[in-house]
């Protein structure tokens, strides 16, 4: 039987990192912090063309009544994101049977910045700035698919968040969830899981 897949796309800031920790922290709390990344979500969903990263941050932080200096202080702070704990060994464990690549909603400098948290051995690092929309719009995923010049369906795509999954699947990539913290589903996804580990198991 022939391989599955030829690539794999990570979702970063969810998937392959916990940024929630990170961003609770600068909040000041679970509390805070969690109100912080649903206004910068609600925002990153409905912001149609690109706008600065660091903005929408920073507007977030207004709208959820979090302190004026917080989104500076997540800027200082982010070389402290923290991968997952299996992260790193399931990566560098898949670099050797596929292409990888991340899709991530971040300017370029924050992107590679996590993405090198992670990993050197992705082949593609694509952000929503070089993109020019946020996920889950299409063209983050596609921007990927065509710099890695793959059949989406010979791509499997690893969603941190539950928009990723029907963002994903809408291009035709299989999709498997980690779905650490046990998020509702927007979309079932063919794979659903509460950690990478079993991606060592797909991928061969």
């Amino acid at each position: 039987m022939g391989k599955r897949y030829d690539a794999v796309i990570f979702d970063l800031l969810t998937a392959l990192i916990d940024s929630w920790t990170l961003w609770n922290d600068v909040a000041g709390s679970d509390e805070d912090g969690m109100r912080w990344r649903q206004a910068y979500l609600r925002l990153t969903y409905g912001a149609g063309v690109y706008r600065p990263y660091e903005t929408i941050v920073a507007e977030a932080a207004m709208a959820a009544g979090i302190g004026p200096d917080t989104p500076d202080a997540l800027t200082r702070r982010w070389a402290e994101l923290q991968p997952w704990p299996e992260a790193v060994s399931v990566v560098e464990a898949l670099a050797g049977r596929a292409k990888l690549g991340v899709v991530t909603n971040c300017s370029i400098v924050m992107g590679r910045a996590a993405a090198a948290r992670v990993s050197p051995a992705f082949d593609v690092v694509m952000t929503a700035e070089e993109a020019g929309f946020y996920k889950p719009r299409a063209e983050p995923y596609a921007a990927t698919l065509a710099v890695m010049d793959m059949d989406p369906a010979r791509v499997l795509f690893v969603a941190g968040s539950a928009a990723d999954v029907p963002g994903a699947m809408a291009l035709g990539m299989p999709v498997y969830w980690h779905n650490r913290i046990s998020v509702k589903a927007e979309a079932e996804p063919l794979y659903h899981e509460r950690s990478l580990d079993r991606l060592l198991e797909i991928v061969q």
